[in-house]
């Protein structure tokens, strides 16, 4: 018997099959370091498993980060994460593709963690492909565009963890990324802090709430 959050994303690929639309796009967002993507690959893969390889397909938001040469000529470097440092349109336009565009492949970015920068073509949502999940920060904004997208998700689910969990899994990340010990708490509390209270305004947006320790491997 799959997990409670696995059996529910088996039925909306299962329910985007039979009801003729072809393809599902399951949103996840929540704060920065919440356990988003990590139950989206869960689910991928967990949906690949049980329905065949390529059934599942991974968008992350962060794949739309602008380049630090963009960030850098908007003067938005130091707050990198932000809403503004983000390609909004081009993640939209994306989303909306994968729901209409499902005879060919479709590929889609990431963000590397070692580079520091968006890479094209990380990923690819098969044309058999009949759940997409998505993950990112601002999913549930009431902001433009993000706020269209939300009809265009099957669910929203909101991903969360205490503030501490969270916050402590940023600094990790920021020193494996090569930031000195002050630098990277000094980082959280500039950036990745507002940014997360910032995302928490929308909880009430999404369809779910998960705790993190719903998530494998959180």
């Amino acid at each position: 018997m799959p997990e409670p959050l696995v059996a529910d994303a088996l039925a909306l690929a299962r329910e985007a099959a039979a009801g003729g639309t072809r393809r599902a796009v399951l949103g996840l967002t929540g704060p920065p370091a919440a356990g988003k993507s990590t139950l989206a690959r869960h689910l991928v893969a967990e949906v690949g498993r049980a329905l065949g390889p390529g059934t599942a397909g991974y968008l992350p938001m962060d794949g739309f980060h602008l380049s630090n040469a963009q960030l850098e000529r908007l003067g938005r470097l130091d707050r990198k994460g932000a809403p503004d440092t983000f390609d909004a349109h081009g993640y939209a336009a994306l989303v909306r593709r994968l729901l209409t565009e499902t005879d060919h492949p479709v590929y889609v970015p990431d963000y590397d963690r070692t580079l520091h920068e968006p890479v094209a073509a990380r990923h690819v949502v098969e044309p058999h492909t009949l759940l997409v999940v998505t993950e990112g920060n601002y999913l549930a904004s009431d902001d433009h565009p993000w706020a269209q997208l939300r009809g265009l998700f099957a669910e929203l689910w909101y991903v969360e963890a205490d503030d501490g969990v969270r916050e402590r899994r940023l600094h990790r990340r920021q020193v494996s990324g090569g930031a000195s010990e002050e630098a990277a708490r000094e980082w959280v509390e500039r950036s990745d802090r507002p940014n997360g209270e910032l995302v928490k305004r929308f909880r009430a947006n999404c369809t779910r709430v998960v705790r993190t320790g719903a998530v494998p491997g959180s």
